[in-house]
């Protein structure tokens, strides 16, 4: 099979194309000929060394990925040869085959096709979950989002506009916007052309009662600063690179709430209720991921480095049919 390795930490160039033999199928495990694999931002981290779970090279890396179950181990009965699934991992999907967990598996609606399936997983369950369990996001809430043009970002738009929340969109260029914009944001800030604090204010003289915020960095404060009394402000990962410094004299003084996004955290009961509404959502195309480009295996490199400049608008995906 066709597989991307990468042979050391590095840049997303540092990756090949080689071919290898199948993965070795163990218990309780399911071969997937994989259609399309969705390209993320850890992925990049993955490559780099640092990412929070360090794999040691050489590796496929990859982490979302649809396609078809072709075998599965004896011992498996929840899975059949033929089901379309999509799941994820840490690594192993940016390859035309990989042997997964059958119980980390889902089918995929009939109607959906590869690219779809990829694009949603990751990026439309971690938004929700953090919109409906962690800001608690009712009707009527004003919500801002940060990296809206994003992977994450721009379902959190999707699914905030769908839970009845007046979204305000923050991202880096017009192209972002406008894809925000299609998702039903009402206030739509470029935060490159100045200030961010003073914008958020004149759209949210209220304040904000939450903040999704998947970028950290200098984005962090000023948006902290929009929140109302008792605003709930989430942090889901730091694509901008850096951590930001937050004072605490702010969340203090408003009663801020600051959280963060963990699935392991959630409650069982509100993940399960969470996962049937989005499945529910999705099947019915009430929501639907965008998907700005799609690259051949051969051009995964590519592909990674338009993920890690951000400059991806929504997903980016590998189609593992082509060469």
């Amino acid at each position: 099979m066709r597989a991307v390795i990468c042979p050391a930490y590095g840049p997303p160039e540092i990756i090949r194309i080689e071919e290898r033999p199948a993965p070795a199928l163990g218990p309780g495990q399911v071969r997937v000929r994989v259609g399309a694999a969705a390209v993320n931002f850890p992925d990049v981290l993955v490559i780099a060394g640092e990412y929070q779970i360090k794999v040691p090279p050489p590796f496929v890396p990859g982490s979302e990925f649809a396609g078809a179950v072709t075998e599965i181990a004896d011992d498996v009965t929840a899975v059949a040869v033929g089901d379309r699934v999509t799941g994820t991992g840490i690594v192993g999907a940016f390859a035309e085959e990989i042997a997964v967990a059958a119980t980390g598996l889902a089918r995929i609606p009939d109607g959906v096709d590869d690219h779809r399936a990829a694009a949603f997983g990751v990026a439309y369950r971690t938004a929700y979950h953090c919109l409906r369990s962690v800001a608690r996001v009712r009707a009527g809430d004003r919500l801002v989002v940060l990296g809206a043009g994003g992977g994450v970002g721009l379902a959190a738009v999707q699914l905030g506009v769908r839970l009845g929340a007046e979204v305000t969109a923050v991202a880096s260029s017009a192209e972002k916007l406008g894809a925000a914009a299609e998702y039903g944001a009402k206030h739509l800030i470029d935060h490159t052309s100045g200030d961010l604090r003073g914008a958020l204010r004149e759209v949210l003289p209220e304040g904000a009662h939450a903040v999704v915020d998947p970028v950290g960095g200098r984005l962090s404060e000023p948006a902290l600063r929009s929140l109302g009394r008792g605003g709930r402000f989430v942090t889901v990962g730091f694509a901008s690179g850096t951590i930001p410094q937050i004072p605490l004299n702010l969340v203090l003084v408003k009663g801020i709430h600051l959280l963060g996004f963990q699935f392991q955290d959630l409650d069982p009961d509100e993940f399960a209720r969470n996962e049937h509404e989005l499945r529910e959502l999705f099947a019915t195309g009430q929501v639907n991921p965008h998907i700005s480009a799609v690259y051949p295996l051969a051009d995964t490199a590519a592909a990674l480095r338009r993920v890690a400049d951000g400059k991806a608008v929504g997903k980016i995906l590998i189609d593992l049919t082509t060469p």
